[in-house]
């Protein structure tokens, strides 16, 4: 390792370490651990890995003094699980295809490094039985169930089989492969729509697609089987009868090779968008202790009955009436398991280890309580303002995670400069808190977000400050549908109140006093004669959201007053204009942050208030009237002409020039981050060039297709 690279390896694993990420606390199994500390396990593991998971797993691995090793592709050359690893090794390119999904490739690591273990993580290869079985022939630890239970389990056709047979409630569906999409059609017609097709290996929401008619069963079996295939390996499918409008509540089990068998209680999924999670939550509100009980017992005789062991989640569809039903099992760590940890007061990696090592579980049944309340946001590189989350790219230009903050636990693979690359999932980090009930805990995640710091890509903090604060969610008010039914046109962003507005306003004209006054390191701006600091009042005009007002600002020995029409308030900070986010106080209230995300001299700000940035414009009188006699933009009519949403890869282009097409008519797919996103025409019209072809790598706004 070169020395600058071993500096910056040092330097990731003391900004890794720090913080706030050991928070489990150990509440309900006060003192279990100790007890253990000693046990032998494994002198070194690798992970099978990258990201945020990778380092979860090597944080535990340091606590209990083992070695660890990171296979990286060479993409991730430089990532953080890379550098934080005691041994790396490069598996391929870039590709996940020819690094982290190729087995011989990884069995060699495993073999050049010592390696007497592997932990898999969650996707890539965390539920193949292949890999599994050849790390059983060539006597390695596989960190998680053995191949019987994969195959049984990953598979949903054999797994609601077996769920049936169990006596574990399950959807009505056709309990077998689907050979093609003529028989979907079929399939679907007798089970009655809507309906569900989803892939039978993996999970992630990838290869799933809900059918409302025969159209929609004709395309979701193509999209499904592809997105299946590429993503597993696998492009089977199968049909179930689709519950509309239900809680994906999921009950977290673990289970030892001597017998025990536990549940962990339940994590409350509901908000997704395209079948993945974005917010989760430890307990459900909705839950009464005997849905609980049942719930669990039920996962415990499923996992019993695949002779399960390690940690495993149950996933059932839950009805109005708290009818629940068997969705899948995923044999694998959860990315939500933070919040099981949380309120329990497990590591359930730790566990995961000792568990392979051949130890039994280190608590029983009685030991696991719900201690307190538990709530995860998935921050991710993506536009929520397109179709509430097309991915981005990009690097990280500034990076500030909010592990000041006590009960905050934040999962990343990411620091300041990390770049957020097409070729993975798009996840910036998990950010978790914990309070004694829900409120306490909702209450600071809307703080953590407020200080969470992210530059450089477009990411979902808007969309998750939002969900948390709707009144429906407050609630717990919640399903699977909340984000279509909530925003219906779409999200929006946040849409300030009449009050709201105007102290924003207020904000931003102290802000720009404050640059005025004299802060010279705000930007570093030289103060003029025009402001001295003689000048103590300002006369501006603040437009924000199209809305006009004139303003003016009174400097107060450590406020501001400013005074908007007939509304005065006395705007109060730290006035660190430098810092990355601001607290501010009106009118002597509790404060609130916002980060001034940038400013110029002449008064044009952008202001993130709750997630949603705010572009503010606070003018000198003089230089407002001027504004007044500048043209207007006019918007450019864009319906001709199809532009990508996103970077990713050209996978079909289902017209040619001088094809008529209709609006809406699928016209191009675009595959990014391992989904597939369906593109059409805005407007009725022949076409006139294609820009593109298949295969090709495009990026976010490339022209694809013109119209005439």
């Amino acid at each position: 390792m070169s020395s600058l690279r071993f500096a910056l390896a040092k330097l990731l694993k003391g900004k890794i370490n720090a913080g706030n990420f050991n928070r489990f606390a150990v509440r309900s199994v006060a003192n279990v651990q100790s007890s253990y500390q000693d046990e032998k396990t494994f002198d070194k593991i690798l992970i099978a890995n990258r990201g945020e998971i990778a380092c979860r797993v090597m944080r535990t691995c340091k606590e209990m003094g083992i070695a660890t090793v990171a296979v990286h592709s060479e993409a991730d050359a430089n990532a953080v699980h890379t550098l934080m690893a005691d041994e790396a090794v490069c598996v391929g390119p870039a590709p996940s295809a020819q690094s982290y999904l190729n087995i011989p490739v990884i069995l060699d690591a495993i073999k050049s490094t010592g390696s007497q273990a592997v932990h898999p993580g969650y996707g890539f290869l965390s539920e193949n039985k292949l890999f599994a079985k050849a790390l059983a022939e060539n006597d390695v630890a596989f960190i998680g169930p053995d191949t019987f239970a994969i195959d049984a389990m990953g598979d949903k056709i054999k797994s609601k089989v077996i769920a049936y047979e169990s006596g574990v409630n399950t959807i009505p569906g056709y309990n077998g492969v689907v050979a093609d999409a003529d028989e979907a059609v079929k399939i679907a017609q007798d089970i009655g729509y809507p309906v569900m097709i989803k892939a039978s290996a993996g999970g992630g929401g990838k290869g799933m697609r809900i059918a409302w008619n025969e159209k929609e069963t004709r395309d979701g079996f193509r999209f499904s089987s592809q997105e299946a295939a590429s993503s597993f390996g696998d492009d089977r499918l199968l049909i179930e009868k689709f519950i509309d409008n239900p809680r994906h509540i999921e009950v977290q089990v673990i289970a030892d090779s001597q017998g025990n068998t536990l549940w962990l209680n339940e994590r409350e999924c509901s908000i997704q968008r395209r079948n993945q999670k974005v917010v989760e939550e430890a307990p459900s509100t909705f839950l009464d202790a005997e849905t609980r009980r049942a719930m669990g017992e039920q996962a415990v005789t499923l996992a019993k009955a695949v002779q399960y062991k390690s940690s495993g989640t149950v996933e059932f569809l839950v009805d109005s009436k708290k009818n629940f039903y068997f969705l899948e099992m995923n044999t694998r760590l959860q990315v939500e398991h933070p919040v099981t940890e949380l309120i329990t007061g497990v590591d359930l990696v730790r566990e995961m280890i000792r568990v392979a090592a051949g130890h039994p579980l280190s608590i029983s049944q009685k030991d696991v309580g719900i201690n307190g309340w538990a709530i995860e946001c998935r921050v991710y590189a993506e536009d929520p303002y397109k179709s509430f989350g097309l991915p981005s790219i990009g690097r990280l230009k500034r990076y500030v995670e909010p592990t000041h903050m006590d009960n905050v636990r934040v999962d990343s693979g990411v620091v300041e400069g990390s770049d957020i690359s097409i070729y993975y999932d798009p996840m910036i980090s998990k950010l978790v808190t914990y309070g004694q009930n829900r409120e306490e805990a909702l209450a600071l995640m809307c703080s953590a977000l407020d200080s969470y710091v992210i530059r450089g890509v477009t990411h979902n903090v808007p969309l998750c400050h939002e969900v948390l604060r709707h009144p429906k969610f407050v609630q717990g008010d919640i399903s699977t549908k909340f984000l279509e039914e909530v925003y219906p046109d779409g999200f929006r962003g946040k849409q300030l109140t009449p009050s709201e507005h105007l102290q924003l306003s207020a904000v931003a004209c102290s802000f720009y006093a404050r640059q005025q006054f004299g802060n010279r390191l705000f930007l570093n701006q030289t103060r003029t004669a025009q402001h001295s600091d003689d000048v103590k009042q300002w006369d501006v005009r603040v437009t924000l959201n199209d809305e006009s007002h004139d303003a003016t600002v009174t400097k107060l020995p450590d406020s501001y007053k400013v005074t908007i029409g007939d509304a005065s308030l006395v705007v109060s900070s730290d006035w660190n204009l430098t810092s990355p986010t601001q607290s501010v106080s009106v009118d002597g209230c509790t404060p609130f942050t916002v980060q001034c995300i940038d400013a110029t001299p002449t008064g044009n700000f952008i202001i993130q208030y709750q997630g949603t940035l705010f572009d503010i414009d606070v003018l000198r009188e003089d230089a407002a009237r001027m504004q007044e006699f500048m043209p207007k933009k006019v918007e450019e009519d864009q319906s001709s002409v199809l532009r990508s949403p996103m970077p990713g890869s050209v996978l079909t282009i289902s017209c040619k020039v001088g094809d008529e097409v209709a609006v809406g008519q699928e016209v191009c797919v675009i595959e990014a981050m391992k989904m597939q996103n369906s593109l059409t025409a805005a407007r009725d019209g022949k076409v006139k060039a294609i820009h593109c072809k298949t295969g090709d790598s495009i990026g976010e706004g490339d022209l694809i297709i013109e119209l005439e």
